[in-house]
């Protein structure tokens, strides 16, 4: 297979499945997830027009007064009964301002005499300090469209909006296979030649902001047997990733094991640098990712790659990583064929420099807060040039 560009491979990635079922769950449990359908205002927010300031309730016009004072209206209490001329309420933050008021007389510029009330200050326009109905949102109006991730402002929205419950996607399962005779679990020890198990971990840190189920199968040797029947346990899952075994030496096994198990490949090697040997294809309902096995591949890929498929899965509206613009700090040189994805910092000043571009460093990697974008062919460039950032 010739090498796909990287935006042409995350297309057929995407188009290998559309987002997974709806399912309506508490608003709580919905935070970080997508929206499965546009979310409909319920009800008018505000309920009514409200006091915003602790004070009176008056008539504009009859400013500076006097008005007597005939009662008052508290947030959580019902509408008030209209006042009349001259007549006043005492009224708070967040209760409803009686018919015929149209104007808050904040305390600080009122006096008041048992039941006889003055104003100081200058005069009150109409509408001062009244928060008037709907005037945050109407009843069947738009809130979120369908596709739209629930932060935190976005609960807070849904609620007021008269909704306890949402639908969204349901949550993917993500299923990790670590291949290589050369690693050992996490912490365990490592005789010579031996490694340990840093992918799966990554990923799963990589994947931890995101609502997905995350399903560590653990090490696979480099046996064709073990790798396929490794397949076709992680079936349970909507996405299999594997990483490592992905290359063409005698040891990399991933395809034929894939290929083995039933599953269909359909496209292999991408024109950027580092990650060019993943994969992908569909084993049975399931979509397979294969990383290369080393760590900052595995890193880049996954940002690339895996990510955004979890994101499309979970019906985000906006899936591939956002990108935008930062200052060089030191030049670069010209790019060859292929794209490549520089691991960097910002400084204070949003100034990138690069790290260590050995494909074997992750403590530059772990220093490493965006990836510089470079297409293939570009030409060398300067301190202070602008380059195409992705923010890690």
């Amino acid at each position: 297979m010739s090498l796909l560009p990287v935006a042409e491979a995350q297309a057929r990635l995407f188009a290998l499945a559309e987002p997974l079922s709806a399912e309506t769950v508490p608003i709580g449990e919905a935070v970080g997830r997508w929206l499965a359908q546009d979310l409909i205002a319920l009800r008018d927010q505000p309920w009514a027009d409200l006091s915003a300031m602790d004070g009176y309730a008056v008539r504009a016009a009859e400013h500076p007064g006097p008005w007597r004072v005939t009662g008052e209206s508290t947030a959580g209490g019902a509408m008030p009964a209209p006042i009349s001329a001259g007549a006043a309420l005492r009224i708070f933050t967040g209760a409803p301002v009686p018919p015929g008021a149209d104007a808050i007389l904040i305390q600080e510029n009122a006096t008041r005499d048992g039941d006889l009330l003055m104003a100081s200050g200058d005069p009150l326009p109409v509408g001062r300090h009244i928060r008037a109905r709907a005037s945050d949102f109407a009843r069947e109006t738009l809130l979120l469209d369908s596709g739209a991730r629930l932060g935190a402002a976005q609960v807070a929205l849904a609620v007021l909006g008269g909704h306890g419950r949402v639908a969204v996607h349901r949550r993917p399962r993500v299923a990790l296979l670590s291949t290589g005779n050369e690693l050992v679990p996490p912490g365990a020890d490592t005789p010579p030649g031996m490694l340990p198990s840093s992918n799966a971990p990554m990923l799963a840190a990589l994947l931890a902001d995101l609502p997905c189920d995350v399903i560590d199968l653990g090490i696979v040797s480099d046996d064709l047997d073990a790798m396929t029947a490794a397949f076709a346990r992680a079936t349970q899952a909507d996405i299999i990733v594997s990483t490592g075994g992905a290359s063409v030496g005698d040891h990399d096994l991933v395809r034929p094991a894939f290929a083995a198990a039933g599953g269909a490949l359909d496209f292999w090697k991408i024109r950027m640098r580092p990650g060019k040997p993943l994969m992908a294809g569909t084993l049975g309902k399931s979509l397979f990712l294969g990383l290369p096995g080393n760590p900052v591949s595995a890193f880049v890929t996954g940002a690339l790659f895996l990510l955004p498929l979890v994101r499309h899965l979970s019906g985000a509206a906006r899936a591939l990583p956002f990108l935008t613009d930062a200052a060089l700090a030191s030049p670069l040189p010209a790019t060859g064929d292929r794209d490549d994805y520089m691991r960097a910092w910002r400084g204070i000043d949003g100034v990138v420099s690069v790290t260590s571009q050995d494909s074997a460093a992750t403590a530059a990697m772990a220093k490493a807060d965006c990836l510089i974008l470079r297409p293939a062919q570009s030409p060398p460039a300067q301190p202070g040039d602008r380059v195409t950032i992705l923010p890690l």
